[in-house]
């Protein structure tokens, strides 16, 4: 399929500078912002509650949404989940011994403990990557094998480089937790028990993490001396290394099962997907506001979140002069608070979600606001035991808040893209917030103590973030109305195909938005072009015809919609792959690099064969000279004589003959008339018209349009 666009004129004139041509202009971008506002909600679907998936039906119990996948997945994932959790805690309550080993300064152990969160970074993007096209089971336990080792290095290092090493390595090995563990516990179980799994899931690595400081005190004081400390991480290695061999054995569900079910009554079959660009998928998945305002709200909360045990410890020690013990006992009683509201949050936001998603999602804003009040009276506290216990209350808010994260990602994030979602927050929450937390929280340290810290890091934090997360609940109904439409969609395309298999066009685009940053360019594009034929594309200049081709080539990531090739989504495709599959894109007046020869410029536009063999490339270089025969007789200069250019209408026509399928970028309807089958009139973004080229003449309204356009741009 090859998409062409001739160069387009630019309407002459100049623009005056009187105070009246200024406020002409201001007045015309105001009436386009203003007609694209209308489009726009115009555009917004919201169907009925009942409609969107998980809202409605009838309840389910944790015990009967477990039957539904088997129990195994979710108690393998648990697992490996809570000695992620248990290896954090084990950290924070070690961090002035490993301190105190190594002759770190306070800041230094703050930045060594909490950048671990970027190192996560380091590895959530492959991991991913892996989650939408893998089998997901296979990459949690190459993942798990690999926490393990780095874990027990943890406890081997012999100096600081050495222990930074082997954070970064558990840093990278336990970012499968957000990308690969929610992406395959979202398609085992059902949408109705997502809260209670993500409930439980922290509840038992809250358990892991309320024992470990009683346990980690305990085999540091057993060990005794200096190094009690490593053998810690040398007991931890050993069971999660165990839990990983199992998960290559976990089962690999279809992709987007429970939404299909509760939206469609089916699972809709899928062939081998086609590969997702990382770029592309960020791009699409920062349009949706939900997600984007959910990953920015839990990056903001992370500045606190993660650099807070680790203040929390030094100041237990440097201000109430606790040992490894005690501190560990402080921490047990901390997260037991916890494990006591964990049980009823899940069920809580289940409940909701099910007659609300929009309070669903506040409940998790309204359980963090209250936070940036507690904190600084937690740190005002006079005593070791007065600060342990209101320490409880923002731990249990901030811990529910947080597993719930993974329930509202996995709801508003397309299928096909639901691990590189969980990546996509995993980069804001740690690379963002604990790696700024912990830059922030060591610069502080150099010259103010641990409670200065968390004040100043902590209220802005987690009030920022709360605030965020309820403005974000207005959006949510909006963005599973979207999931609702391309899944129906998704069915009707798939009935489509199956119905007439040998009239699936070359190349399907439907219901297409984009935008440049905050402008809406398309609104709605749809249409489809057939095999072996030429689609003219018409329109003024800034109706969105260029646009439109950046879309389907993969230069641009719509917000909205569907780019199918022959039948299959192409939508999040790299461009160079698009290429790889059949798509061309020969842009107007930009298709050359004017230093350079015919004959160079023709071995360039051969670089993606190189991977085939030599005959190949001849044989393709010869078809485009005897194509272009002028082109043979001059392969030393540039450029095209006018002779040329008149033939162009006749190469189109040898093309088509030849069994291309084109999509022809024309400002003439004259010239779209002599070699179009079909055309699309395009007008401020929306799609005018679609049908038999001639019978544009017969609407003197567009085709007034095509011809003024060209003049009057």
């Amino acid at each position: 399929m090859t998409a062409a666009e001739p160069v387009a004129g630019e309407p002459g004139g100049q623009v005056g500078s009187e105070p009246g041509a200024a406020r002409l202009a201001a007045g015309l971008l105001d009436a386009e912002a203003e007609r694209t506002r209308q489009a726009a909600a115009e555009r917004d679907v919201l169907f009925a509650d009942e409609l969107l998936p998980g809202v409605g039906g009838q309840a389910l119990t944790l015990r009967e949404g477990l039957a539904a996948g088997g129990a195994a997945t979710f108690v393998t994932l648990t697992l490996l989940s809570a000695f992620d959790e248990l290896e954090t805690a084990t950290l924070g309550v070690l961090a002035p011994d490993i301190r105190d080993a190594f002759g770190m300064s306070d800041g230094a152990i703050v930045f060594l403990s909490s950048a671990s969160g970027a190192f996560i970074v380091l590895g959530a993007l492959p991991m991913g990557w892996l989650a939408d096209r893998s089998r997901r089971g296979r990459v949690a336990g190459w993942a798990g094998l690999a926490f393990s080792a780095f874990v027990v290095a943890c406890g081997l290092a012999a100096n600081v480089f050495l222990m930074f090493l082997a954070r970064l390595g558990v840093g990278v090995a336990k970012s499968s937790n957000l990308p690969v563990h929610g992406s395959l516990n979202a398609d085992t179980y059902p949408i109705g028990v997502r809260g209670r799994l993500a409930a439980a899931n922290a509840a038992t690595g809250r358990i892991a993490a309320t024992l470990s400081p009683l346990a980690v005190g305990g085999i540091a004081a057993l060990a005794g001396g200096d190094d009690g400390w490593r053998w810690a991480f040398f007991v931890l290695g050993v069971p999660t290394a165990l839990v990983a061999l199992f998960a290559f054995r976990l089962p690999e569900p279809p992709r987007g099962r429970q939404e299909m079910r509760a939206v469609l009554g089916e699972v809709v079959a899928q062939d081998a997907p086609a590969p997702v660009s990382v770029e592309a998928a960020f791009a699409r998945l920062m349009r949706i506001r939900t997600t984007r305002t959910v990953v920015l709200a839990f990056a903001a909360l992370g500045f606190g979140l993660f650099t807070g045990p680790v203040l929390t410890n030094l100041w237990l020690e440097d201000h109430f002069g606790l040992g490894t013990f005690e501190r560990g006992v402080y921490g047990t009683l901390g997260g037991a608070g916890v494990l006591l509201v964990l049980p009823f949050v899940g069920p809580y936001y289940d409940r909701l979600y099910r007659t609300d998603p929009a309070r669903a999602l506040r409940l998790v804003g309204l359980l963090i606001l209250p936070v940036a009040v507690l904190i600084p009276v937690q740190w005002l506290m006079p005593n070791a035991p007065a600060f342990a216990v209101v320490q409880m209350l923002p731990l249990i808010l901030l811990s529910a808040a947080f597993a719930m994260v993974g329930p509202v990602m996995q709801s508003v994030s397309p299928y096909r893209l639901r691990g590189l979602g969980a990546a996509l927050a995993a980069v804001y929450i740690f690379f963002v917030g604990a790696t700024g937390g912990s830059l922030l929280s060591a610069l502080i340290l150099d010259s103010y103590d641990p409670r200065v810290a968390a004040l100043v890091i902590g209220v802005p934090s987690t009030l920022v973030g709360g605030l965020m997360l309820v403005r974000s609940s207005g959006f949510i109904k909006h963005d599973l109305s979207l999931v609702v439409a391309e899944l129906r969609e998704e069915l009707a395309e798939r009935d489509r195909q199956a119905r007439d298999p040998e009239h699936v066009p070359v190349l399907q685009v439907h219901d297409v938005d984009f935008a440049y940053g905050n402008v809406q360019v398309l609104f709605g594009v749809g249409f489809e072009v057939r095999r072996g034929e030429v689609l003219a594309l018409l329109g003024t200049n800034g109706a969105g015809k260029s646009t439109i081709l950046k879309a389907v080539c993969g230069l641009g990531t719509p917000s909205r919609g569907v780019v199918r090739l022959n039948g299959k989504t192409i939508t999040y495709v790299a461009p160079e792959r698009r290429g790889r599959m059949g798509v061309r894109l020969l842009a107007g007046g930009k298709g050359v690099f004017p230093g350079m020869t015919v004959r160079e410029n023709l071995e360039m536009a051969a670089f993606q064969l190189r991977d085939r063999d030599q005959a190949h490339r001849d044989g393709r270089l010869a078809y485009v000279l005897d194509v272009f025969p002028d082109l043979a007789a001059r392969p030393g200069p540039l450029g095209l004589a006018p002779v040329v250019v008149q033939d162009l209408l006749a190469v189109v026509e040898r093309l088509k003959a030849d069994g291309l399928t084109m999509v022809v970028v024309e400002q003439s309807l004259n010239v779209a008339l002599s070699i179009a089958d079909r055309a699309v009139f395009l007008e401020k973004g929306q799609v005018r018209f679609t049908g038999d080229a001639r019978e544009l003449t017969e609407r003197d309204d567009l085709a007034r349009a095509v011809f003024l356009g060209r003049d009057g741009g």
